[in-house]
């Protein structure tokens, strides 16, 4: 390993740094083109453990990264070069430290005597991104002595540990290198620069060990003993409680929760991000897992409705505003779990914050419980839900919109599928219109920071962690934003089918009150008048456009069993979709208030 194959020592640096995350697990890498990371991308290229994902685009490629790591629960390093490079990683970064996604970013750097030179593409890049990383280093420059390699590899082992830890985000590593950048030989290393002439004794850094240089093992947060017993008690005195899981990426598993639910008889709201609306578990459940409940909770139609006695809470703070505003609005216990101890609750309104691992405390709640809640509590819930999905139903029938084709996604997505959800309206969408379904669908979204840069890229990604069919469903402006990100298609290797709902531009702003003054349509609607047609020649996929709902469900249907990329564009107007959400929201609630 250690002669003839590092010509200078930013070749033994950089082949050491990419064999260290190759020995922590490491099997993919998003690499951009440039030439100060040229030692950190040849020495991935050359690794033949880890497949390389070349991104033209930088921020495509960080997000393309972010969705690997939604889908694996493991970073997929990013390399870049000096200067704006970097700073293209930014909004995926932010995203990841919101989420709570794993990530690693190497970004490559000049010398520290060009800084505050005027140096060509030289900005300073310590702490480029402030807070939102878990843990930063400015790595040394690259040198042939032993206990500076040997630190290189703790630092790598180091890496991969704080962006998988409890409280999982991006790493940082700002990675300094002088020329030569190529793997040429630089006779002005000095023969130290040659592991081979290094003692015995030093042969531990020049080889590594077998397997990472440092094992780090990470246990759960298990619940004190004496908090489980509180809570069970409080659970068993309770006749109406509910099980809350908010978006997750991996949070409360779904055989905790079927052990949870069953024990307690609570109702699950699941949102459709918490990965808990979707899969087997749901028949195994007796009470209900509930997906409707942004149409009726809070509003009139349960007003009459007593509040619940405790709400057990997982994950981040829900999609549905409805849901957010109902938990503020109750007088009662709530017991958010986090494993990660950091607060996700932004209407302040829970009463204990448990730092614990979510399915240790599931199962031993459910183990100490032997009284379930109230069967009348029960059935209010499931006759919501069985009103709501009706009337949608009824809805998808008789007038589609937007709405409807996130309803007929879920409903006929293949078994399993990733299936990744835009923000702003398609999220919303999801959560009001996407019944809870025993198939393996995979739900994933950005919800830390909400944006709608990078939506295609991270979809990509997660389609490329796994051989599932991959349903991105999002609008014209989040395509518009990331069709960079498309070409990820030819150059990754990556199929997928993907639903584009244009409405022209900002339809989530129809539900604000900035629809009634005059700037409403040229400053927040921001119609475009694009067509995205040309898309399907520019970056070899196939383009559909389609109209209603047949034509929408079989094109539909046929992509997600075709090889290839293929888009399926259906167009709506903004307002009259808002219509038939109001229209059906007022139905639900009356029909639930008049039972």
């Amino acid at each position: 390993m250690t002669d003839v194959s590092h010509p200078n020592v930013n070749t033994l640096w950089a082949e050491t740094l990419v064999a260290e995350l190759a020995a922590g697990g490491v099997d993919a890498v998003c690499v951009s083109p440039g030439s100060r990371s040229t030692p950190l991308t040849v020495a991935f290229a050359e690794h033949p453990d880890v497949t390389v994902y070349s991104h033209l685009d930088e921020r495509s490629s960080a997000f393309f990264a972010l969705g690997r790591a939604k889908r694996t629960g493991e970073p997929t390093p990013l390399v870049c070069t000096s200067g704006t490079a970097a700073a293209n990683f930014h909004p995926a970064v932010i995203e990841a430290a919101q989420s709570g996604v794993p990530m690693l970013l190497l970004t490559a750097d000049r010398p520290p005597e060009l800084i505050d030179s005027g140096a060509n593409q030289t900005v300073d890049q310590e702490k480029l991104y402030g807070d939102a990383v878990r843990w930063y280093r400015d790595m040394p420059e690259p040198a042939a002595r032993p206990r500076t390699v040997r630190m290189l590899r703790t630092t790598m082992a180091r890496a991969l540990t704080e962006a998988t830890g409890s409280d999982p985000g991006p790493v940082h590593l700002n990675c300094r290198f002088q020329k030569p950048l190529e793997p040429t030989p630089a006779p002005e290393d000095g023969p130290d620069g040659v592991p081979d002439d290094w003692a015995d004794g030093d042969r531990l850094a020049a080889e590594g060990r077998d397997g990472p240089f440092v094992r780090t093992s990470q246990g759960t947060s298990e619940p004190p003993s004496g908090d489980v017993a509180r809570i069970a008690r409080a659970v068993e005195s309770a006749d109406r409680g509910l099980v809350v899981a908010g978006p997750a990426d991996d949070g409360l598993g779904a055989e905790a929760l079927t052990s949870l639910a069953n024990a307690t008889g609570f109702p699950v709201l699941a949102d459709p991000l918490s990965d808990l609306r979707y899969g087997p578990h749901v028949d195994r459940i007796d009470p209900p897992v509930c997906g409707g409940y942004d149409a009726y909770l809070g509003s009139g139609a349960t007003e009459s409705w007593v509040d619940p006695e405790i709400v057990l809470r997982v994950g981040a703070s829900p999609t549905s505003k409805p849901l957010r505003h109902y938990l503020r609005d109750a007088d009662c216990r709530q017991i958010l779990v986090d494993p990660s101890g950091r607060w996700s609750e932004a209407e302040f309104t829970a009463t204990d914050h448990l730092v614990a691992d979510e399915d240790a405390v599931a199962r031993a709640v459910a183990e100490r419980v032997t009284e379930s809640g109230a069967r009348a509590w029960r059935d209010r819930f499931e006759t919501a839900e069985r009103v709501h999905w009706d009337a949608v139903s009824d809805a998808v029938t008789d007038r589609y919109w937007e709405g409807g084709v996130l309803a007929d996604v879920t409903a006929h997505a293949p078994n399993p599928t990733t299936v990744f959800v835009s923000n702003s309206m398609p999220v919303r969408d999801l959560d009001r219109f996407g019944e809870p379904r025993a198939a393996d669908l995979t739900v994933l979204g950005n919800r830390g920071a909400s944006g709608i840069d990078g939506i295609t890229s991270t979809a990509l990604g997660a389609g490329s962690a796994t051989p599932d069919p991959l349903v991105l469903v999002t609008g014209d402006l989040a395509y518009y934003h990331d069709m960079n990100g498309l070409l990820a298609l030819s150059r990754c290797g990556v199929d997928a089918t993907i639903v584009l709902l244009n409405n022209d531009g900002g339809g989530i702003f129809h539900a604000l009150p900035i629809e009634d003054h005059d700037t409403f349509e040229e400053q927040f609607k921001t119609p475009h008048g694009l067509d995205f047609g040309p898309t399907g020649d520019l970056y070899g996929l196939a383009y559909r456009r389609v109209d209603g709902r047949g034509s929408f469900v079989d094109a539909f249907t046929e992509s997600v069993e075709s090889d290839g990329t293929q888009v399926v564009e259906v167009c709506f107007d903004a307002e009259a979709s808002h219509a038939v959400r109001d229209d059906l929201t007022a139905r639900v609630r009356d029909a639930i208030a008049s039972r």
